[in-house]
């Protein structure tokens, strides 16, 4: 059932500008679901189920022609805007991350949106609470942000390690910090990090990369990228992430964040191996 107006009037953008390394091939369109379905196929679905009509995919110039032919495909009805990440900032192979992903379709954005992985899923209700929440909005004078908090033991992959943002939740349930932690993987019934070093609780809110955002705070990010570029302009390989520039607008007093919390187990692909558990979990959910 379609919620009110007010959600109609934001913006689903999908990240789908990756270079899919780890998968080997373009993991943003892997089928996993009925007649050739994608992750972000049931993203758009479900984002049009909660109201959201406004669908804007982040890519890249060479994956233009496969993009538009799968989501053509997909959804026949949809009014489609796709923007290339390449087409702004320098050119280097890999893309500047998913911070630069978000500023790269500020020319198309005029009201809140809600930010997702093209790859990853969120669960039936995960798109619907953000839409919801971002657009009832708050009193508060500085920028207002809402982010899905997932537990990190219902985020993790069948194999492999992983980057999760480790986020701490005051008792008003806004963000307090969120620190961008790698290495993370199942050590028998335990869990471990890498960088910062340590045993996480499997029941930690972690973000997702799904985001509900003010465009002042897109604006935001316009600076932060400016600076970042200054001084990282010749890399190529480190990125401007979307988390970290969040959280330092936080840090800086320009942005509260409230954290939603959710049970919903994320489903997503970081390795080809973790096709077969994703289509899985998908032939399980009813859409």
């Amino acid at each position: 059932m379609r919620v009110g107006h007010r959600v109609a009037q934001a913006s689903l953008l999908v990240l789908a500008g990756g270079l899919g390394t780890r998968f080997g091939g373009t993991k943003q369109l892997a089928a996993v679901g009925p007649g050739g379905a994608a992750i972000l196929d049931h993203s758009i679905r479900e984002a049009r189920n909660a109201g959201v009509e406004r669908i804007v995919v982040v890519g890249r110039s060479d994956l233009d022609a496969e993009l538009r032919s799968h989501l053509t495909s997909q959804h026949p009805d949809l009014e489609l805007t796709i923007v290339h990440q390449d087409c702004h900032g320098p050119r280097r192979v890999k893309p500047w991350g998913t911070g630069h992903a978000v500023i790269s379709a500020l020319s198309v954005i005029d009201g809140p949106v809600i930010v997702l992985n093209a790859d990853d899923y969120y669960g039936p209700t995960g798109i619907a609470m953000v839409a919801n929440s971002i657009t009832e909005g708050r009193s508060d004078e500085v920028a207002r942000g809402v982010m899905l908090g997932f537990r990190l033991g219902q985020t993790l992959p069948t194999s492999g390690s992983v980057s999760r943002g480790v986020c701490e939740v005051d008792g008003e349930g806004r963000l307090v910090s969120l620190v961008e932690t790698h290495g993370i993987e199942r050590r028998g019934d335990e869990i471990w990090a890498s960088t910062p070093p340590g045993e996480l609780d499997p029941e930690t809110p972690v973000s997702m990369n799904i985001w509900g955002l003010s465009v002042e705070v897109v604006t935001g990010l316009v600076g932060q990228w400016n600076e970042f570029l200054e001084t990282n302009a010749g890399s190529e390989s480190i990125e401007f992430l979307l988390p970290v520039a969040l959280d330092e607008q936080r840090q800086t007093g320009k942005l509260v964040v409230d954290v939603l919390d959710t049970e919903e187990t994320w489903i997503g692909i970081t390795n080809r191996l973790d096709l077969v558990a994703a289509r899985s979990a998908f032939a399980e959910i009813r859409h």
